[in-house]
């Protein structure tokens, strides 16, 4: 992991796995078509440039959510390009986007989405304190009016799947509807591929 300064405290409290693992990497010498073809997609496509940890181990086998995808390929494939849309989409201000992605995963608990998006939070100019402030719960100082009411809007949806008629209001005011929409989307995306990870404990 990066750090704002060698001299910073490590923080406290990242996400750890819940428990062993239940399943194992399929391989791909053993791939059917439909699942061979859609390794290929994450395994080669625009996700291996854009990753900060491997997508693949040393056996070529797809990792953490991208390999329980390969288990219902239909809807893995699906759900991959869902993944792949809201990397790159213009109503998701990159810093805005890893906030929310990092309070979904320390609401679950997932330490792969942790994992995995800690140091593009960092490029994004995130900081230490901030991210520590994420794993407490709290609200991080030093957060623009959008990314303040984003991460309320997160945390509302986490913990009640709904929006208040006020909470809403401030949302569309904040952020404007489309911008609204999209993390929407990213809060459920998310919360599903934690899910997937706590129950198929991928090793």
């Amino acid at each position: 992991m990066t750090t704002d300064d060698p001299t910073a405290p490590a923080l406290r409290g990242r996400p750890q796995p819940s428990g062993p693992p239940r399943t194992v990497p399929l391989d791909p010498a053993g791939l059917d078509d439909e699942r061979a073809a859609l390794h290929a997609r994450i395994a080669t496509g625009p996700r291996k440039a854009q990753a900060r940890v491997p997508l693949v181990d040393d056996g070529d086998r797809l990792l953490g959510p991208f390999g329980v995808m390969l288990f219902s390929p239909r809807i893995g494939d699906a759900v991959q390009q869902v993944g792949a849309a809201l990397r790159v989409d213009d109503d998701l201000p990159p810093r805005l986007r890893e906030l929310a992605v990092l309070a979904v995963a320390a609401h679950h608990r997932s330490a792969f989405e942790w994992t995995a998006h800690e140091d593009l939070a960092r490029e994004c100019g995130l900081s230490g304190p901030q991210l520590q402030a994420l794993l407490d719960g709290a609200v991080p100082d030093g957060l623009d009016d959008a990314e303040r009411v984003a991460l309320d809007t997160v945390r509302a949806l986490l913990s009640g799947h709904d929006l208040d008629d006020d909470r809403y209001a401030a949302a569309l005011a904040a952020l404007g509807r489309d911008t609204l929409a999209a993390l929407v989307w990213l809060t459920g995306y998310y919360g599903m591929l934690a899910t997937a990870l706590a129950v198929f404990r991928p090793g």
